[in-house]
């Protein structure tokens, strides 16, 4: 039986390769060393890895592109920790620097509620001044006034900084977050998830062991994260490799992650760039932004199977022809970005619902709004862009609690 998918240059495809992609067809497991052979991959059979993860994708998700109505919130772009691939961090005394009060911040949640979001996804630098009482006080505020939206709040390394703050173990933390209305953690300030990759990136203060410590925990409380990956600038294809590896081994440990979300490294205004030109890469290409996608979907099948393509580091179209490449979701409309445009990125703060769904129809998938957990909010026909009657009262994806 032939499994692997017919292209128009088949022939110019490798019995490696083909084998490697009719294991990912089977459902089969991929090593590292499968990964990296298919990340080394150009031409016809980097096309071959993109199909196949296509009809992956098709497999495990349908054909269905998902979105979530959120809201960037960034209550402090004061930071001290000095990672040198960010441009985003400022001190307490530059004209620039900000911090909002917990008011602000569910003022900002309020508005983003009525206008249609389920969920706001609130980040910030590592203040000298937040105590762990902040990180609690902002939860119940937002929760106090607008108690139904969820917040997808505090990356691992926020969650550290409060737990050293207040002398806390992460599971205790997170219980009480939790208990008081955290509803997910992104599963940022990944990066990549190897040490000497980490030494040039923030000299390691978050180690890999630190975060994967952070996320299992949130995981073991029953608080959902997602995963990520930042790419394109001193790794290689093996670090990638090892990265989704162990994203997929903590998966299968704790089933805790809803999606997996790779972010290109964005160079324009960082210093790691700039301070070494000849060293970095300014950041990745579009063919690796393809196979990024596409591998992730190949490596992590049966176990992340929520892939999203992220249109502020790509931009909407680029993110758009994700979703025939391995991803199946465009992650959220946001309202306010800050951190990558911070770095130089040139796409901007929001795009609305109705982009979402026409780019999604675009793709010849059908729109579907989500929730952060991936429940079914509405499904858009395509000759209207309205809601239609949902077929599923839930979007059936495998590992989504």
């Amino acid at each position: 039986m032939n499994l692997f998918p017919l292209t128009a240059n088949n022939a110019q495809v490798s019995e490696s390769i083909r084998t490697i992609l009719a294991k990912s067809l089977l459902g089969e497991e991929l090593s590292v060393e499968d990964a990296c052979v298919l990340f080394a991959t150009q031409g016809a059979e980097a096309q071959a890895v993109l199909d196949t993860a296509d009809k992956v994708r098709e497999k495990r998700v349908g054909n269905v592109g998902t979105f979530v109505i959120t809201r960037n919130i960034n209550f402090t772009n004061v930071c001290y920790m000095g990672c040198r691939f960010c441009n985003f961090a400022k001190e307490k005394s530059d004209k620039e620097a900000e911090f909002l009060t917990v008011e602000q911040v569910a003022d900002r949640a309020e508005e983003a509620w009525n206008r249609g979001a389920t969920e706001v996804c609130i980040q910030g630098g590592l203040h000298p001044d937040i105590g762990a009482d902040y990180y609690r006080n902002l939860i119940m505020a937002v929760k106090k006034r607008v108690p139904e939206i969820h917040i997808h709040a505090f990356s691992p390394f926020e969650i550290w900084y409060g737990c050293k703050k207040g002398r806390l173990e992460p599971e205790a933390f997170l219980s009480e977050l939790k208990d008081l209305g955290l509803g997910s953690m992104p599963g940022t300030a990944a990066e990549i998830l190897d040490t000497e990759v980490r030494k040039q990136l923030t000299k390691n203060k978050l180690t890999t062991e630190e975060w994967v410590r952070i996320i299992k925990a949130a995981h073991s409380v029953g608080v959902p994260t997602t995963s990520t990956i930042m790419y394109g600038h001193v790794d290689q294809p093996i670090h990638w490799a090892n990265h989704l590896k162990l994203l997929r081994d903590i998966q299968k440990e704790t089933g805790g992650f809803t999606e997996f979300v790779p972010l290109g490294f964005i160079h324009y205004e960082t210093r790691l760039y700039n301070d070494n030109p000849d060293k970095v890469r300014p950041g990745p290409t579009q063919a690796e932004h393809f196979k990024m996608h596409a591998i992730a979907r190949l490596m992590l099948q049966g176990h992340i199977d929520n892939i999203q393509a992220s249109w502020v580091k790509m931009g909407p179209d680029v993110a758009a022809k994700m979703l025939r490449s391995g991803a199946n979701d465009l992650g959220g409309t946001l309202m306010n970005e800050s951190i990558s445009r911070a770095a130089g990125a040139t796409h901007g703060q929001e795009v609305f619902p109705e982009d979402m769904v026409a780019n999604i129809q675009a793709a010849g998938l059908q729109a579907v709004q989500r929730s952060t957990k991936y429940d079914l909010v509405r499904a858009y026909s395509e000759a209207e862009h309205k809601v239609s009657t949902p077929l599923l009262n839930r979007i059936a994806i495998q590992g989504v609690a």
